[in-house]
């Protein structure tokens, strides 16, 4: 295990990239360790994405990259514009509510922080705000878009803890709706104080009526998608591939978004985002079978166990594991390796994989956003040519919304529980 260890941590800081860091320290340990076991190097990588349930990450993929390029952030925005546009630091709660909307139809932070910066950052600054505030809070908010359902992050932990894709959905909604009714309230406070502007908003009974009308096309999405898997009427799959379809028929043929001729490189992006995360599904799986050959996540839950520690502490130790990785971690790698070493652990001492999921994905949300690797943090700095560590200050008031959701997670299991337990049997 210290080979294993210590040529991972090695290529990590020459700057090798996780897939590859992973599998040159996987190979090191079969080289000189097991030797004999080196036929099993692809078969594993092989076997580590033979799963039903892994057909339905790329196809949200595609989804959510079909939505952002038929123009649906607009739409978004405007009917955020209608609930909000009236109170000081109007522009700010657009911000955050669009994020909660558009988390709910990409399934990806980056992918919100991308859709939602490129219009609201350079708005903002010309509307009085700071362009420090302006990245803060995008980058901020953008952590929802992967814990409000769909999300792709959720799917990779239920394949690889063999865990319901429905239930965790419910999970993440409450928790991912408290975080942003908590940046809200922060950016309300904030835009009293410095006395930001209110937005115009024609509210005429016919313009109610299209901005509500023409949002309402793009809400049903998610909806829909996550509604049919909850409920037993589709599997995942089915509901990926349904809003596939949707997303198409939208952004062709209703908000005229989407070109026909563009299609071939919407799927470009789709493909190249969803190989980078397929080798690191494999690599990282190859490296999950070497610590359970050398039985660490017993040996864990074994010395979790005999700390006599309560769930509740035990998730707020795990909770700092996560917050602190998740500055040089990303999010596919880090729930690859935390999911098979932490869950047998929580297990053993009644925790539940669903509690457990929910407080893995949100504390990871908070890693997008931190440097030196937060992804998000590099996207917002792309659009508005500023230094990820002072977006990361801007920022920081309303990642104290996330690690209070968090502690929540931990103190009270119900925000997680109480949803799957309800509506699924």
């Amino acid at each position: 295990m210290t080979l294993l260890l210590v040529a991972l941590a090695v290529c990590l800081i020459i700057g090798i990239p996780i897939a590859y860091s992973l599998g040159l320290s996987a190979l090191s340990y079969f080289l000189v360790y097991r030797p004999e076991l080196l036929t099993v190097f692809p078969q594993r990588l092989f076997s580590g994405l033979n799963s039903d349930a892994m057909i339905a990450l790329p196809l949200f993929i595609v989804m959510g990259q079909l939505m952002n390029d038929s123009g649906i952030t607009n739409r978004i925005i405007d009917f955020s514009n209608l609930i909000f546009g009236r109170l000081k630091g109007g522009l700010g709660c657009i911000n955050v509510f669009a994020s909660m909307i558009f988390g709910g139809i990409s399934g990806s932070s980056a992918s919100d922080t991308a859709s939602i910066g490129a219009i609201l950052i350079p708005e903002m600054e010309k509307r009085g705000y700071t362009k420090e505030y302006s990245a803060g809070i995008t980058v901020a908010s953008s952590t929802m878009g992967m814990v409000i359902p769909p999300s792709v992050p959720m799917i990779l932990y239920c394949v690889t803890a063999e865990q319901s894709v429905g239930k965790l959905f419910l999970a993440g909604l409450i928790p991912g709706v408290l975080v942003g009714l908590s940046q809200l309230i922060i950016n309300l406070v904030i835009s009293y104080r410095r006395d930001y502007p209110r937005e115009n908003f024609e509210y005429s009974w016919g313009n109610v009526l299209k901005v509500t009308r023409q949002s309402l096309i793009a809400l049903i999405m998610p909806v829909f998608v996550v509604g049919t898997v909850v409920f037993g009427v589709a599997t995942a799959n089915e509901s990926a591939s349904f809003g596939v379809m949707y997303s198409i028929v939208v952004g062709l043929f209703i908000f005229r978004g989407l070109k026909a001729k563009n299609l071939p490189e919407s799927f470009l992006k789709a493909i190249k985002t969803c190989s980078s995360i397929m080798i690191i599904i494999a690599v990282s799986q190859l490296y999950v079978w070497i610590l359970a050959l050398e039985g660490v996540p017993l040996a864990i839950a074994n010395f979790v166990i005999g700390l006599n520690l309560s769930p509740v502490f035990t998730l707020m130790v795990i909770m700092n594991i996560i917050l602190l990785a998740g500055t040089f971690i990303d999010v596919s790698p880090a729930i690859l390796l935390f999911t098979p070493v932490f869950l047998p652990a929580c297990m053993a001492i009644g925790i539940s994989p669903v509690q457990f999921g929910a407080l893995l994905i949100v504390g990871l949300a908070v890693g997008t956003v931190t440097p030196p690797v937060g992804t998000c943090l590099n996207v917002a700095s792309a659009i508005s040519h500023m230094e990820i560590f002072d977006i990361f200050k801007a920022a920081i008031p309303f990642l104290i919304a996330n690690i209070f959701v968090l502690l929540l997670i931990c103190l009270y299991p119900p925000i997680t529980t109480y949803l799957p337990e309800l509506l699924v049997k």
